[in-house]
């Protein structure tokens, strides 16, 4: 078992989802502990395995909506935080744009803060529940 900072996990996860589906990818060394980072969109100067996609020596880092943490996440928080704009809120991610809109209402209902904080915690509990599936070990 490889223990990884649980920064490192976030920072790589982050960078995987920052763009499109599939613009950026990040991978996790199962015998080392070492994050590499792909992206279609810009060159990282950062020399990866040949091997990164086909071996089983690394780990792609999940997408957030493969740990439910895009539209079903801000759907739970608005029907907890918010129930009155559930219908309002459900409507937005029918459409492109929806969190855009999500972010828009949640500043005039004085709650982007309230849902960052929400957003965070569900994100470090769902990567450490990944991490713990995969036989990452998180460290200090």
């Amino acid at each position: 078992m490889i223990t990884i900072k649980f920064s490192a996990v976030l920072d790589a996860f982050q960078f995987a989802n920052s763009g499109a589906p599939f613009e950026s990818s990040a991978f996790v060394n199962l015998d080392t502990g070492a994050m590499h980072c792909t992206s279609n969109l810009i060159d990282l100067e950062e020399d990866v395995p040949d091997d990164l996609e086909t071996s089983d020596r690394y780990i792609a880092l999940p997408h957030k909506n493969d740990l439910d943490l895009g539209r079903d996440l801000a759907l739970l928080f608005v029907e907890q935080d918010l129930p009155g704009d559930l219908s309002t809120v459900a409507g937005f991610f029918r459409s492109r744009g929806a969190y855009s809109r999500f972010k828009d209402l949640l500043a005039t209902r004085d709650a982007l803060e309230t849902w960052y904080a929400f957003e965070a915690q569900a994100t470090e509990t769902a990567l450490r529940a990944w991490c713990s599936e995969h036989g990452i070990q998180i460290g200090p």
